[in-house]
């Protein structure tokens, strides 16, 4: 990704050792995001027929009017020569689709970033990563939190991926550095702004201690915008193998996250928090819905199969016989502990092992979990812990 010294590779008029030029002409037109640019890749079979041709040859891909048209014709070298050089001036890597740098797991979402601009060192690592989203206005139990899992996750060797803003993101990196793991911050704005401005020592600790990346896929003096944050969210659940939601109220933006890493195939964990607290009313309903309780590392870990023995899980190889219940579990809380003894159930499947009701049985699951007994597993299945 870089050459020596630190800075990064990047291409001039004489010398393209990346290929890039082609990509910026295109990459640089206001309106041309990933699925226009998909769409000129397919249509012309490549990155520089598509950046040679003509208005009216870019006017028969589908979402190309007249408008955008011309601004793609308006793209001139010097704005490209200007990207290349602010890239340089800021020692940020420009990786192409193509590019051996560029990160496996975002080829193969819906939309991949044409290009993503990287400040720092993305590793062979980072592959093995979790996503840690939720509420910039967050609760100090929701800081807590995220805090908690950023190093629980550091420290088991998973990268931490976030968006880097204020709140629930920001604690994520903290923790996973404090772990002495590494993360990456995804951001909403070009990476010649820092955003938010408090978090600027953050991203240069990230950096500089050679701890991972600050990434964008948008053009270096690209402003902070609200309708960035939406295409960004696709990026942190793309680098994700699953997404922890520690905190968010009912319309929060890690929602979005978590819909789209659900779309993507990921799993949704998501941390409970206070029943009357309105920042924890989002994901509350995300663990109705069918996501899974993370209550401690396991809980990830677990769903992650071979993977996640690798990283330190073993399931549950005792009887029940073999190990006692922990003090504290009412006489409900007991009966289901028993009832998983021999393997994972539903709810349904647990309602009518124990003739509990249905309510109850989800009430009294939730404190398993929380207590560290059981772990909910996809949809809404619960197994024993080790």
């Amino acid at each position: 990704m870089t050459a020596e010294g630190g800075q990064p590779i990047i291409a001039d008029d004489m010398n393209d050792p990346r290929g890039l030029r082609p990509y910026l002409r295109l990459h640089l037109a206001s309106g041309v995001g990933p699925t226009i640019f998909g769409r000129l890749v397919e249509a012309f079979g490549d990155v520089e027929t598509a950046a040679e041709a003509s208005p009216s040859q870019w006017r028969r891909v589908k979402g190309i009017g007249e408008k955008l048209a011309a601004d793609m014709a308006a793209v001139t070298d010097e704005q490209i020569d200007a990207e290349l050089a602010e890239a340089e001036r800021r020692s940020v890597a420009i990786l192409s689709r193509e590019h051996d740098d560029y990160p496996a797991a975002l080829r193969n979402i819906h939309d991949p970033p044409a290009l993503l601009y990287v400040r720092g060192r993305l590793a062979e690592a980072d592959a093995i990563a979790v996503g840690v989203v939720g509420a910039r206005r967050c609760t100090h139990y929701g800081g807590e939190q995220a805090d908690r899992f950023g190093g629980l996750l550091g420290r088991a060797g998973f990268t931490v991926i976030s968006g880097g803003a204020r709140g629930i993101d920001t604690a994520a990196h903290r923790g996973a550095l404090a772990a002495g793991g590494r993360t990456v911050a995804v951001m909403g704005c070009g990476l010649a702004s820092v955003y938010p401005l408090e978090n600027e020592k953050l991203f240069d600790r990230i950096v500089d201690e050679d701890r991972g990346a600050i990434v964008s896929e948008l053009p270096m003096t690209f402003e902070v915008r609200s309708g960035n944050f939406h295409a960004r969210n696709r990026i942190v659940s793309g680098l994700s193998l699953g997404v922890v939601v520690v905190e968010a109220a009912r319309r929060s933006g890690a929602l979005i996250t978590a819909r789209i890493a659900a779309e993507q195939g990921k799993t949704v964990f998501a941390v409970p928090g206070r029943v009357d607290s309105p920042m924890s009313a989002g994901v509350n309903q995300l663990i109705r819905d069918g996501a899974v309780l993370a209550a401690d590392l396991d809980d990830i870990l677990e769903q992650l199969g071979e993977l996640g023995r690798k990283m330190g899980f073993e399931p549950d190889k005792t009887s029940d016989g073999d190990r006692p219940l922990p003090s504290g579990l009412d006489e409900a809380e007991t009966a289901l502990a028993g009832a998983l003894a021999n393997g994972p159930l539903t709810l349904d499947e647990l309602a009518r092992r124990t003739e509990l009701e249905s309510g109850k049985v989800a009430a009294a699951m939730t404190m398993l979990v929380l207590k560290g007994v059981v772990a909910q597993q996809a949809g809404n299945i619960f197994a024993r812990k080790r």
